[in-house]
């Protein structure tokens, strides 16, 4: 099979220099319908030859660029599993603190009576939990479907046959969507984070109690915070999971289809030889019947790959 388009050119030549019926045969040649029909085989198959290699080849590239495709994604992927393995550890260290330090000292958490009728959200999420929704974005059915599959620990094969329905545009628009949900999460918890800061400033002036108390729920928050932003994360991850699965199963199906169109190559190239053969030895129609038939199964074989594989 060929892997460039220049390696492709050297053999396009290469078939066209052996295209060259000699003079002496085309001289024997009969002058009639039949003998023009023989005459044009040879070169005819060998442009049939060709183009399968062609389709080959171009199938062999799209197999590669699948590949590196999914190579990418699935790297891309890493790195979102890499924020949610460290922000559900930053939760795990959070939740700990919390417990400690209620179980050794009996700390009750802040209240802000002038907080809450300034920022209500802002008092929301710092003393009662209540963090601003970070809740999935809609997704196309069949994304929901395929996540659904992947995150049930499913089988490979019920995954593929689920994914096989998701098309490629059906996951670019549900990553764009999981990615701005992390922005207007990240947005939204911005002036939370501000206020915080700015109560630490305080507790830390004023000791005591009251810096027990404002560690209770700063620690509170946090573990909220990082277990809405895991979750965030791994929806965006597995998304990238199905892409990397879907880029697989594509280059997959690429390659099959060019070692079959290099198959069907193989079939016309031999009937050139086959042709040529029939013209050298004025076995006309014996061995020009096998050269049709070979071609027609070419033909017949590519069209098949091209439509059905």
């Amino acid at each position: 099979m060929f892997s460039g388009y220049a390696e492709l050119q050297t053999y396009n030549r290469i078939m066209a220099g052996k295209i060259q019926i000699p003079e002496t045969l085309k001289a024997e040649l009969p002058p009639n319908k039949w003998g023009k029909i023989l005459g044009a085989t040879p070169i005819v198959m060998t442009v049939l030859a060709t183009m399968l290699a062609g389709l080959a080849s171009s199938e062999m590239t799209k197999a590669q660029y699948d590949r590196a495709l999914a190579a990418q994604l699935q790297s891309k992927a890493g790195d979102q599993w890499g924020y949610f393995q460290a922000k559900k550890l930053r939760s795990a260290l959070a939740h700990n603190s919390l417990e400690l330090l209620q179980a050794t000292t009996g700390v009750r958490f802040m209240e802000s009576e002038d907080l809450q009728k300034q920022n209500p959200v802002v008092f929301r999420a710092l003393f009662a939990g209540q963090l601003p929704d970070p809740k999935l974005p809609q997704f196309d059915n069949s994304v929901t479907a395929a996540l659904a599959t992947l995150t049930g620990s499913q089988s490979e094969t019920e995954i593929l046959g689920v994914l096989a329905n998701t098309s490629n545009r059906a996951l670019a628009e549900a990553l764009i969507a999981a990615r701005q949900r992390v922005m207007d999460f990240d947005a939204a918890i911005k002036p939370v984070s501000q206020s915080l800061d700015a109560l630490e400033n305080t507790a830390t002036s004023s000791g005591g109690e009251k810096l027990r108390s404002f560690n209770a729920t700063r620690f509170r928050f946090q573990a909220a915070r990082y277990d809405a932003e895991s979750r965030l994360n791994q929806t965006i991850a597995n998304i990238y999971e199905l892409q990397v699965r879907k880029g697989n199963v594509s280059a997959e199906k690429h390659h099959a289809r060019s070692g079959k169109f290099f198959f069907g190559m193989l079939a016309a190239q031999m009937a050139v030889i086959i042709s040529t053969f029939a013209i050298a030895a004025r076995q006309k129609n014996l061995l020009w019947s096998v050269a049709a038939i070979a071609g027609v199964a070419a033909v017949s074989f590519s069209l098949y790959v091209y439509l059905c594989v």
